[in-house]
């Protein structure tokens, strides 16, 4: 792997970390202040939460917020880092909906489903833009999943994450 590949690399993994650890930092800090949860409280038709109470509007928007802030200081126009915490923010809520429909409970684990579609979606979105390859992005999704779980262990033991995946 070349030197660009790496730098790109490391810069779309530190805006899918803003993205995503922004709402976890948040909800450490803040609690349940300002945090509205994207479904509204309402249930799909079997039952269970569209997504559940961890979803909220607060880390949705600081996420994205985080990622596009982010972005100039990579070198990547803020657009693009935007981009990319809004389609790995997509991705989180799809694996929450499918969760659900699963029977997984709110904040439990489904390995891969919790990683794949998050990495996967911010990839796609700027695939062409970046020119990235299929088998580059198949790469890059599976050292996410080893990358986020470590991080997650890392994160429970700081008492950052209430649990360590």
């Amino acid at each position: 792997m070349g030197a660009e590949t790496t730098g790109m690399t490391a810069r779309l993994l530190i805006l899918l970390m803003m993205a995503n650890g922004t709402p976890i930092l948040l909800r450490k800090l803040l609690g349940d202040r300002l945090g509205w949860p994207v479904d509204g409280g309402c249930r799909f038709p079997d039952g269970r939460p569209w997504f559940g109470p961890s979803k909220t509007w607060r880390g949705l928007v600081c996420g994205i917020g985080a990622a596009a802030l982010t972005a100039p200081l990579l070198g990547l126009p803020w657009a693009m880092g935007a981009l990319v915490g809004a389609a790995s923010l997509a991705g989180d809520l799809l694996s929450s909906f499918l969760k659900r429909r699963l029977g997984i409970g709110s904040s439990g684990m489904a390995l891969g489903l919790d990683q794949v579609p998050e990495s996967l979606l911010p990839l796609l979105a700027v695939r062409e833009r970046l020119g990235l390859d299929w088998s580059y992005i198949a790469w890059f999704v599976i050292v996410f999943i080893v990358l986020e779980l470590a991080l997650s262990a890392v994160l429970y033991r700081l008492r950052i994450r209430n649990r360590p995946y």
